[in-house]
């Protein structure tokens, strides 16, 4: 088993197309062709956490969180990231980070909390824009068939619970093979009409290569006469946050006390209480004041997040029960759910589970 197959397995769900602009994913360290021995699935890389790797013989670590954030111009082991990242250098030992990817995907890091709390209809609270692609193509109409089955190979036409999705209207191209073609219909020279058929199929950005490969390999014409074009379209499979239900609604104290015992914290910062009942709940691990006002907007009785500074509970103006849980805590079952998504892809791989805490914060 190679890094590469592992990486391979897991942007099979999330690609690292859909992670932010801001975050650096990927492998961050160590070479993608090296033999695995076994793999340590944790939130955060630490120093601590390279040395588990050590100790379990694990060289490989798959982490939620980057260590190296923003760019490194020296390696002198000044500060924590430099200490960590030589550490593992020096051991072998490679650092693949999923972060924000795995933010986006629709079973991910808020489906993982939301599956935590109990919460059922489950829905992306923000979806990606810009996230769903169109190849319009024109194919001889005896070829269509066969074209349509080969991009349907690469996963396009695929629109939520349906398959090999696409829109099809018949017509006549004409096009005039000049002195320098290899025309494989027609002749140099001469205008040439074709009964064609006119393919229009969507599919998600970042099958764009493959199904451009697919397109010019499956295609009988020299010159292929396609357009991508991105679509507005809201796209539900990927985005930030979920807004979900609980089976039956909860006073707002039965709530806290859930959210505590469910996600193990001893206490939960919280606006004033509404006295009314929390029936839907938005969620997003991690920083998550950005997405206050979409909450709001949701309809939601709760927003279950982390980080969230003073003023951001003012935004709440009396429509929403704000509960800031802790970072580490709204995402502490992460790795636990990559654990499981890479066992049911690799089963019969060493996917070691982490058991370094890794949280800064302490309580006292």
């Amino acid at each position: 088993m190679l890094i590469k197959d592992i990486i391979n397995a897991l942007e099979e769900d999330a690609p690292l197309h859909y992670a932010e602009d801001f975050d650096n994913v990927g492998l961050l360290v160590g070479n993608k062709n090296t033999e695995v021995t076994s793999a340590l699935i944790t939130l955060d890389t630490t120093e601590d956490v390279v040395e588990e790797a050590i100790a379990k013989n694990c060289n490989l670590i798959i982490s939620f969180h980057p260590i190296i954030f923003k760019g490194l111009k020296s390696l002198t082991g000044k500060n924590y990231v430099e200490r960590t990242v030589l550490k593992a250098i020096k051991n072998d030992i490679a650092i693949y980070a999923i972060h924000t990817a795995l933010d986006n995907y629709k079973k991910g890091v808020n489906a993982m909390l939301c599956n935590q709390l109990e919460l059922v209809n489950q829905r992306i609270l923000i979806p990606q824009k810009q996230t769903i692609k169109k190849l319009t193509t024109f194919v001889p109409k005896a070829e269509a068939e066969q074209l349509r089955n080969a991009l349907f190979s690469t996963g396009a036409g695929s629109l939520g619970n349906y398959n090999h999705c696409s829109f099809n209207v018949e017509g006549v191209g004409t096009f005039n093979p000049n002195e320098d073609a290899n025309p494989t219909i027609g002749n140099i020279g001469e205008t040439h009409y074709e009964n064609e058929t006119k393919i229009g199929i969507t599919f998600p950005k970042h099958l764009e290569n493959k199904v451009l490969e697919t397109l010019f390999k499956s295609h009988s014409y020299e010159e292929v006469a396609y357009e991508v074009t991105t679509l507005e379209n809201t796209n539900q499979n990927i985005g930030m946050g979920m807004i979900a239900e609980f089976e039956t609604a909860m006073t707002e104290v039965d709530f806290l006390n859930h959210l505590k015992q469910k996600m193990k914290v001893s206490n939960i910062r919280h606006t004033q209480f509404l006295e009314k009942p929390i029936k839907k709940v938005a969620v997003l691990g991690g920083s998550g004041s950005f997405a206050i006002g979409t909450a709001k907007a949701s309809g939601a009785d709760a927003y279950v997040t982390a980080d969230l500074k003073y003023h951001d509970f003012f935004q709440a103006e009396n429509n929403i029960l704000l509960a800031d849980i802790g970072h580490y805590e709204s995402e502490q079952y992460t790795k636990n759910g990559l654990v499981a998504i890479l066992t049911k892809k690799i089963p019969n791989f060493a996917f070691v589970l982490s058991n370094t805490n890794t949280n800064p914060v302490k309580y006292f």
